[in-house]
């Protein structure tokens, strides 16, 4: 394995039933790098990060993180091993406060540990810095609950909290859904800073225009298949992606 891969899927298969979602799939990422994973509603694209994500398994295929050989049985293998995913609907706790929300599961403590207090006023600071970053330039305050906030609000909270917990891998399933035009600019800039601080990214997006703006290669699925692994957006144009994803042209 090239010691600059920080992923490799090796002949990943996915069969639902008689269906057979994926077909023998191999997939790398680069440090530092920002992969685009494109391909039309059911080419496999959420499958696929939903088993590097560790919320499916594979029925065959191996996974490599960093060289090593890992076995994905649920998510928290995968955040342990440093990669955090962002769903188009990212499961947030909408009864809960957005610095919660930041939070979960990973609070910090004041004071000692055993009286397992938790640090209010540490998480509303963060969280406040973050919104800003992702832009969110009204001031909502870190106590609103999530059910108070936009589809739009609610993905860029979702992405604060990837950004906070310094994955080393940020899979991103189409970020900019639902969201308004100073929000979408906020992930472009975030997946583009992701990069430039030591991470890499997996970026899906039906929007090609927002993929041409931050990969630096992109990869395309067809009915299970990956069909073109190394396009270079500076090399080509949006409609030779797009013949490629409907298979007008082979890559």
């Amino acid at each position: 394995m090239n010691n600059d891969e920080l992923v490799r899927m090796e002949h990943i298969n996915k069969y639902f039933g008689r269906v057979q979602a994926l077909n023998d799939v191999t997939l790398t990422v680069r440090r530092n790098e920002i992969v685009g994973l494109l391909g039309d509603n059911g080419a496999g694209k959420s499958t696929l990060i939903k088993i590097l994500s560790g919320a499916l398994q594979a029925d065959s295929g191996d996974i490599f993180i960093k060289g090593q050989k890992v076995n994905l049985a649920d998510t928290v293998d995968a955040i342990k091993l440093g990669i955090e995913t962002i769903y188009q609907d990212s499961a947030l706790v909408t009864q809960l406060s957005i610095a919660r929300n930041l939070f979960l599961g990973r609070e910090p403590i004041k004071g000692p540990r055993f009286l397992n207090r938790m640090d209010q006023e540490a998480m509303n600071e963060a969280a406040s810095g973050l919104l800003r970053q992702v832009g969110i330039t009204k001031d909502i305050p870190p106590t609103t609950p999530i059910s108070a906030l936009s589809g739009g609000e609610r993905q860029a909270v979702a992405i604060a909290r990837a950004m906070h917990f310094d994955s080393d891998l940020i899979i991103l399933d189409e970020p900019t859904n639902n969201l308004g035009v100073e929000e979408t600019h906020g992930v472009l800039r975030f997946v583009r800073n992701a990069r430039d601080s030591g991470h890499s990214c997996i970026f899906i997006a039906h929007n090609i225009y927002h993929v041409f703006q931050v990969v630096d290669r992109i990869v395309v699925l067809r009915r299970g298949k990956k069909v073109a692994d190394d396009i270079d957006p500076k090399q080509t144009t949006i409609e030779n992606v797009e013949k490629i994803i409907t298979g007008l042209v082979e890559a």
